[in-house]
């Protein structure tokens, strides 16, 4: 099996409540724009050249590479948020770094934790950063929901 390396990117968020925890993360990535693909959890390293992009429709049923971060809850009232930050070197041979966060709380303390991850992550690999981009949403819970934030990698044939 040959694999292409992904040459786009895009970042997409959603949330929903549902009848199950399930459910409610189905709607989250429907909401997102991803949720009629089957969605393969990487971990967190973006190829080199990679390219951001608007979020695109995607195939019915595609493998889709990404990295996200998702968060349920059955506790009405309560609010949850998660994020993603993608950050890219100065070198454009190296490749990129996301991180994931989620948690009980407001987007923009969420945002701002994934953002420091991202700076963080590659202070350790000892890169300079030329781009650093981060989504977040929060979510506050009626009965059962859910709340997701994705870095999508995608490449055309």
């Amino acid at each position: 099996m040959i694999f292409k390396t992904p040459t786009l990117y895009f970042l997409a968020s959603g949330a929903a409540e549902g009848y199950t925890p399930l459910n409610a993360f189905d709607g989250a990535l429907l909401q997102a724009g991803i949720g009629n693909t089957n969605i393969v959890k990487m971990s967190s390293i973006v190829p080199p050249h990679c390219t951001l992009v608007d979020p695109i429709a995607l195939p019915p049923g595609a493998l889709v590479p990404a990295a996200y971060a998702a968060i349920r809850s059955e506790v009405p009232g309560e609010i949850i948020s998660a994020g993603v930050a993608i950050a890219l070197p100065e070198d454009e041979e190296q490749n990129g770094l996301i991180m994931e966060y989620s948690a009980k709380g407001g987007r923009r303390q969420i945002e701002e934790t994934v953002r420091n991850m991202a700076v963080e992550g590659m202070m350790l690999r000892g890169w300079e950063i030329k781009d650093l981009k981060s989504i977040a949403i929060e979510y506050e819970v009626a009965n059962i929901g859910a709340a997701l934030a994705a870095v999508v990698l995608w490449s055309f044939d």
